[in-house]
């Protein structure tokens, strides 16, 4: 007698991260086969007419990408997903599927830097209008909404300066005038925010990040409420969309140890965020989850919990007092990217048309991983020894 299958609905959110994409395991194996394949045989001439089989042709679709897509949409709590080949072609297939010549588009001036080229370049070229907005608008978002305005596209918090928006506030506004809402929500992982719980149409993943986890896969994420599922689905096979079946597979696997990752991943970002706050030469830690830091309250009303991105900005020093600083770092290393189980750093300056962020100080992001905190705070001590002596 088989066991009945559990219902992943009645299940702790922890728990669903575990069984998700179980269903396309076979012959006792706890994770689903990895399908390398393009074409799928159909048995006859009739289901070859009516194409009622499950599976056609391997771009659209495999038991691999099935099993992820159902796994994201279940950690995001929306109807239905797509994987894509990256973050930004998550983003740009997103925008491409609803936006068309003549329409405007409402961009967090906080977004990703690639998201902001392609509206930028591609968008425009194709007629479409980009207005920037401030981050922290909120419910003010309605004076900035035109007759033609289709999106909006928030990220919170932003990933380099860490504003977290009020999207409850904005998804009001936006329905009222019948525009969407889209949230870029990564930091979160769709497990630590619930963007369509607080009124997105759209959730938007770089998975290379949190889901993948181990920085080894690149990954996009797009998942929809039921009334933006088909229009976006039709989008995505037109634009041929579909990501490879290893990456996926990465993906899913990463999925499975999402919570525990994320937990420790904020255990270890406090402990170096609260201690970076206490350092002479830091002016100010933007963490949401620190008590009094900017956003705190948002924060604390709207995420289940907080990833280990940050960022601190200096007090005033030199350049090459602050490249000290990094160049001594040997656990915190520098490249573009986070969400692995590795810590990195980065110097940035946000570009902004909306807003304006010019501290006195340098700004440096962190993503804090899994090592040990206390070798973490070592490290860093030495990096700032670097930087004092060459100040």
């Amino acid at each position: 007698m088989s066991k009945s299958k559990p219902d992943l609905s009645a299940l702790s959110p922890e728990t669903r991260l575990v069984a998700a994409g179980r269903d396309y395991a076979e012959h006792g194996f706890v994770n689903p086969a990895v399908y390398h394949g393009s074409t799928v045989l159909f048995p006859d001439t009739a289901s070859l007419k009516d194409r009622t089989q499950t599976y056609v042709y391997g771009r659209r679709g495999t038991p691999t990408s099935r099993a992820v897509e159902e796994a994201v949409a279940l950690v995001e709590g929306g109807h239905n997903a797509k994987m894509l080949p990256s973050g930004l072609a998550a983003i740009s297939t997103a925008l491409l599927a609803f936006l068309k010549t003549g329409d405007h588009l409402l961009m967090v001036d906080t977004v990703y830097q690639p998201a902001r080229q392609f509206c930028d370049g591609l968008l425009k070229g194709l007629g479409i209008e980009t207005t920037y907005y401030d981050p922290l608008v909120g419910k003010g978002i309605a004076a900035l909404i035109r007759p033609n305005t289709r999106v909006v596209y928030a990220e919170s918090p932003g990933s380099q300066t860490m504003e977290v928006q009020d999207i409850p506030a904005m998804a009001e506004a936006v329905h009222k005038a019948g525009a969407m809402l889209f949230v870029d929500n990564t930091w979160g992982a769709g497990h630590y925010f619930k963007a369509f719980e607080h009124g997105a149409d759209i959730s938007i993943q770089a998975a290379t990040k949190y889901l993948v986890g181990h920085s080894d896969a690149m990954m996009g994420t797009v998942t929809c409420n039921k009334d933006t599922w088909e229009p976006f689905r039709h989008a995505y096979e037109e634009m041929g969309q579909f990501a490879g079946p290893d990456d996926m597979y990465l993906t899913l696997r990463g999925i499975h140890t999402l919570d525990v990752r994320l937990e420790r991943h904020m255990k270890n970002a406090m402990i170096v965020a609260e201690w970076l706050r206490g350092r002479a030469e830091v002016d100010t830690v933007l963490y949401p989850a620190l008590s009094n830091a900017p956003g705190h309250e948002l924060w604390k009303r709207d995420f289940r919990g907080a990833s280990g991105l940050f960022s601190v900005v200096l007090k005033p020093c030199s350049e090459t007092a602050t490249a000290a600083f990094l160049d001594q770092l040997t656990l915190f290393g520098m490249g573009y990217s986070w969400g692995g189980y590795e810590s990195l750093v980065v110097p940035f300056k946000p570009h902004r048309t909306a807003t304006r962020w010019q501290p006195e100080g340098y700004s440096l992001r962190f993503h804090v991983g899994l090592e040990s905190p206390d070798d973490l705070k070592a490290d860093l001590t030495e990096g700032f020894k670097a930087l004092n002596s060459a100040s």
